[in-house]
């Protein structure tokens, strides 16, 4: 995350709505070795205090929950490339601008009884913005097949006891020099949704 504070100006709620509404992030504990990472989706509670999720029984991760661990999740959002050029004035230099949402807090395993209901809570969330498609549930499968398969996995839930977001969008910049950049981010960005980017970077109060 970056530490310039003018990058971190966003309530906690509209942090905690953006890792909610993307719902899909890298999980981090420390290992005996190091870092371990994980790809995942999850569930956050309207609340934001706890978030869910299931891991592969031999992820790294799981192996380790031998007790809760501390933890985090990193949500990353829109990003690009943003050269110095695309300012129009002098004496800039090249940055990456993005939106990230940390959560941190703490990590455990749960009962395998919880499993089932978690899947469908999961599905329901993805599946329910797929319409007017009729959702996808899991009684679809055929009999018996869920069962196995859930064997393979385990649910966890995170405790969350902090939220911090990155907005780097330029926001320290003059506004006319910003709204420069976004043009130019969204015709040329290097980078993911560079047009939700651009976007964002229109609308954040600047330094006038």
């Amino acid at each position: 995350m970056h530490p310039n504070p003018v990058f971190h100006t966003q309530e906690a709620e509209t942090n905690l709505a953006y890792a909610r509404e993307r719902a899909f992030g890298v999980l981090a504990v420390c290992g005996d070795d190091g870092p371990l990472l994980a790809h995942v989706p999850f569930l956050l509670d309207d609340d934001g205090e706890t978030a869910w999720l299931h891991l592969l029984r031999s992820n790294p991760i799981a192996r380790a929950l031998k007790s809760p661990l501390g933890a985090k999740i990193a949500v990353s959002g829109p990003d690009s490339y943003v050269s110095p050029d695309w300012y129009g004035v002098p004496d800039q230099v090249p940055t990456w601008n993005y939106v990230a949402v940390h959560l941190t807090g703490t990590l455990e395993l749960r009962p395998a009884e919880e499993l089932h209901a978690l899947l469908d809570r999961q599905s329901k969330l993805f599946e329910d913005r797929l319409a007017p498609k009729t959702p996808w549930t899991t009684a679809k499968m055929s009999a018996g097949v869920m069962d196995r398969m859930m064997r393979s996995i385990v649910p966890c839930r995170m405790s969350v006891t902090g939220v911090d977001g990155t907005w780097k969008l330029n926001q320290n910049k003059p506004d006319d020099v910003r709204l420069r950049a976004a043009d130019h981010v969204a015709a040329y960005g290097q980078g993911v949704d560079i047009a939700v980017l651009s976007g964002l970077m229109r609308a954040v109060d600047g330094q006038g």
